[in-house]
């Protein structure tokens, strides 16, 4: 399940629950997996915010954003990983009101080897995962079906 964690010195943004909502909502979208529980329970944001003084570049430089997006293998092809770091660059400069920071946030597309994710409690493969999807969509159709 993709997993999204923004690293920023503190302040840098006004609202961060809605940076990380907007975030895992933008990715859960990119991938275009279905919309159910399964994948929007389980796609997140986390945001750290980093001590002042606790960032810097060569020059000194403090003002930079980290994002690191994991997700599982092969969720995200070419055009998909451009439109994760575009989409995901404007929502952090948007998210701390200064345009400028598009020039200075990094976006760092990882991909968790098969069983190389665990989520309750089981290591996940994409197997499992699509096994999952398909049961759980199988007991919302019966249930609407029921209704």
């Amino acid at each position: 399940m993709p997993m999204i964690d923004v690293y920023a010195t503190v302040g840098t943004f006004a609202d961060k629950h809605q940076l990380a909502k907007d975030l895992a909502r933008t990715l859960k979208t990119i991938e275009a997996v279905p919309d159910i529980p399964l994948f929007r329970q389980n796609t997140a944001g986390f945001i750290h915010e980093l001590p002042k003084g606790d960032l810097s570049n060569v020059d000194g430089d403090t003002n930079y954003v980290r994002v690191q997006v994991t997700t599982n293998a092969g969720a995200l092809d070419r055009d998909k990983q451009l439109a994760v770091v575009e989409q995901f660059t404007e929502l952090v400069a948007n998210a701390a009101a200064d345009s400028s920071l598009k020039e200075r946030t990094w976006v760092l597309l990882t991909e968790a080897i098969p069983g190389g994710w665990g989520l309750g409690g089981h290591a996940n493969t994409n197997e499992d995962l699509v096994a999952a999807a398909r049961k759980q969509i199988g007991e919302l159709q019966a249930k609407a079906a029921q209704a």
